[in-house]
């Protein structure tokens, strides 16, 4: 009677140990097939061609890796205020992706300062063809290789950058004397000096109206559409068309962060980034004739240079392509014979 006992009791206690093996291994499958939530942080607010083409990256992800790996996109800054902010946080691995213009990456990758520098594309289309060529795609694995631990998916349209102020501005002698707020980078402040102005950096970019009202500055530079979409253009009626510089916007990764998805679906990350190129070429272009629109309707003045001013602005540049172009000499040949 024992030995049966004992027996029905082993059999019992066999098929519970399977029952609980079998209970972990779905519980295992079904953790292991939970979507990876990953953050991104965009500056601009929802519905900037940056944030829409965050948008169309995170989409393009759900889809290609069939859910396994998600991205939250959180605009208006609310996940890091400003860009550096944004930087820092993706070195550290708390955020995975953001989107940020080439100049404060300049500070850790110093050749992104030969494809920032004043005047040096011919146009818009030779920009692209410098991004998406060599020199562009170099620079992208430099990031990469650097020890910031950031990875370099691909480069957004920035537009070109033009000084405006709460006075008039037509030429380098209205800048003299004046506090501008540039962005922050050693090129950006050499560039403002050229020209005889004071360069003020630290100011975050949602915070360049409230300073320009309060007499802080007296003006800043910026793209049309981040002019128009920042209020900027409320307390600054005046945009000189000078466009100084085309500084593109880079998506970022975080190593750190990306240490929890798969080499496969860090692949497919990578090729839907550059997927997004157009998407958001197309859509900037689509804001600069919507805000130039908004800007004109308010009564703001727009000012193109003549030929002899805008040349008056190149020449102030001189002093930077000495400084700089001896430590980027090949690259800017380089730039120069792109077609």
């Amino acid at each position: 009677m024992n030995r049966t006992i004992h027996i029905r009791a082993l059999i019992s206690a066999i098929a519970l140990s399977s029952s609980l093996i079998c209970s972990c291994a779905r519980n295992t499958s079904s953790i292991s097939k939970r979507p990876i939530t990953l953050r991104l942080s965009e500056v601009h607010s929802r519905g900037y061609p940056t944030a829409l083409a965050d948008e169309e990256f995170a989409r393009l992800v759900d889809e290609k890796t069939e859910g396994r790996v998600r991205i939250e996109v959180r605009t208006g800054g609310a996940l890091a205020e400003n860009e550096i902010d944004s930087i820092a946080a993706l070195k550290l691995g708390d955020l995975a992706f953001t989107r940020v213009s080439a100049a404060p990456v300049a500070e850790y990758v110093p050749k992104i300062n030969a494809i920032m520098l004043p005047y040096i594309y011919r146009s818009q289309e030779h920009m692209w063809n410098v991004l998406n060529g060599k020199i562009g795609q170099d620079i992208l694995s430099e990031i990469e290789q650097s020890p910031t631990g950031l990875i370099g998916l691909c480069y957004y349209d920035g537009g070109a950058r033009n000084f405006y102020m709460n006075g008039t501005v037509r030429s380098p002698k209205d800048l003299a004397g004046k506090r501008i707020r540039v962005q922050n980078g050693s090129m950006q402040s050499d560039m403002c000096k050229a020209l005889g102005a004071t360069p003020v950096t630290g100011i975050g970019m949602s915070h360049v109206r409230a300073a320009i009202e309060e007499g802080l500055i007296d003006g800043a530079e910026n793209n049309l559409p981040t002019y128009q979409s920042s209020g900027d253009y409320l307390s600054a009626p005046c945009y000189l068309l000078d466009s100084h510089t085309r500084i593109p916007e880079i998506l970022l990764a975080s190593k750190k962060a990306l240490t929890r998805v798969s080499p496969d679906d860090i692949a497919i990350i990578r090729k839907c980034a550059k997927e997004t190129q157009q998407f958001e070429i197309q859509k900037w272009l689509e804001q600069e004739r919507a805000s130039e629109q908004i800007v004109r309707n308010n009564g703001n003045e727009i000012i193109k240079p003549s030929p002899e001013v805008q040349a008056e602005f190149q020449n102030a540049m001189t002093p930077l392509y000495q400084k700089y172009g001896s430590q980027y000499g090949d690259i800017l040949t380089a730039i120069k014979n792109t077609n």
